[in-house]
């Protein structure tokens, strides 16, 4: 079953809101655990792990900028009065 945008769009505010900025303290301290690698490398593990957080959120941001698919459905479907 497929989410309607607007629940697409209040997962994605939820997501990005509350879910990254954990994810981010989250991966701080996964970090911070190891002693501090070569700036490159560190680099490189932040880049991986910026990109990882989204991968399993693809389906919800989707289309997410454009307009309202349904509505213009809804409006196209009533035609002009």
């Amino acid at each position: 079953m497929a989410m309607s945008y607007k629940a697409r769009r209040r997962w994605s505010l939820v997501i990005l809101l509350i879910g990254l900025p954990l994810y981010i303290i989250v991966a701080l301290n996964v970090v911070a655990l190891f002693s501090r690698p070569p700036f490159l490398l560190e680099l490189a593990i932040y880049i991986v792990l910026g990109i990882a957080w989204a991968l399993p959120f693809r389906f919800i941001f989707r289309g997410i900028g454009q307009p309202d698919p349904d509505k213009q459905k809804t409006e196209e479907s009533s035609g002009p009065g």
